[in-house]
């Protein structure tokens, strides 16, 4: 039976929706941004419905480019943002303190041009503010109708408890994809019994099982991915092994690699949506082309013998991130 719709928040949705980080953070190869509102409005028009933004991309400029593209055509999209990540040049900090959040939302509103999101997330956990207490902050922001629910995003399963203790969370955010399994220890089970909807981000590995890396060392030099231990030194070589048997897979299964990936990873669960990112017009579409089809069982076995925990090389994130990051970890 092919994969059908699933619902965040109450919502019906494509399980494949659209990551804008890349249109103007963290990679290289960036559009410009009358390129990246074209790919936006483009995205409408193929049948993507969940845009998933956030403050910290471009410092405020993704929110824009989104806001422009969905000028007339807001109701055609599940809208999310994310507050609580500064950065300003080397300086990079967490905030979610309760007016910080409000004051954040008052922005994004202004930059999507919109009066509701309908998706708000705290980007990271704020370890200087109890859990509860930002909650509440973004609770009363239900009542008043200015966002229709919120999300956490990088935390862990006993967080999302906290928190959904305090209100329902809508949805959690966290890197999934047949490389990265940290989810699996806990906050996919626990999102499952609370009604929780999964979103991963990075399901196809950064690129890496979407064939869009093959040589690190040839990325821009602001390319997060050239300081990610996975692509770096002696490890990118045994991961690339990886890759090009996964490789093999797809196209023996007649699907292009990053269409395996994802849908691998929602084979994971009907309480799972994905938000691949791309600046690219020909991956926008190659990653929706194939939104339905259900991965064989014997092939999603295939994949988790291959490419798992204990086979790919390096972690997700250098050293200096782990800190910022909520979610439970292999020992």
């Amino acid at each position: 039976m092919p994969i059908q719709r699933r619902a965040i928040n109450g919502r019906l949705t494509n399980p494949v929706g659209l990551g804008c980080m890349s249109l103007s953070w963290a990679y290289g190869g960036r559009p410009s941004e009358e390129d990246g509102i074209r790919l936006l409005q483009h995205a409408v028009d193929i049948g993507y419905d969940h845009f998933d933004t956030a403050r910290l991309y471009g410092l405020g400029q993704n929110e824009a480019q989104v806001g422009k593209a969905l000028k007339g055509r807001r109701d055609k999209v599940f809208l999310a943002s994310k507050m609580g990540i500064f950065a300003s040049g080397d300086k990079r900090g967490i905030d979610c303190h309760p007016d910080i959040i409000r004051s954040e939302l008052e922005v994004s509103l202004k930059l999507l041009q919109t009066d509701y999101i309908d998706l708000y997330y705290l980007h990271r956990r704020d370890f200087t503010v109890p859990i509860e207490d930002s909650v509440g902050a973004l609770a009363d922001l239900i009542k008043e109708g200015k966002i229709g629910g919120f999300g956490l995003s990088e935390m862990s399963a006993d967080t999302l408890r906290k928190a959904h203790a305090v209100h329902p969370v809508a949805a959690m955010q966290t890197e999934y994809s047949p490389w990265t399994r940290q989810a699996e220890i806990a906050v996919l089970d626990a999102c499952r019994e609370l009604g929780t909807t999964f979103v991963a981000f990075s399901p196809v590995a950064r690129g890496a099982l979407a064939n869009g890396v093959s040589d690190p060392a040839a990325l821009e030099e602001k390319d997060i991915r050239r300081a990610m231990p996975r692509f770096m030194g002696d490890n990118w070589p045994r991961n690339l092994a990886l890759i090009q048997q996964f490789n093999a897979i797809a196209a023996r299964e007649g699907v292009t690699p990053a269409q395996l990936s994802l849908a691998w990873v929602l084979s994971r669960g009907d309480h799972i949506v994905t938000i691949p990112g791309t600046g690219k017009i020909a991956h926008l579409e190659e990653n929706i082309a194939r939104w339905d089809w259900e991965l064989p069982g014997s092939v999603a076995d295939e994949i988790d013998a291959l490419i798992n925990q204990q086979t790919v090389a390096g972690h997700r994130y250098a050293g200096v991130m782990l800190p910022t990051i909520d979610t439970e970890d292999f020992v």
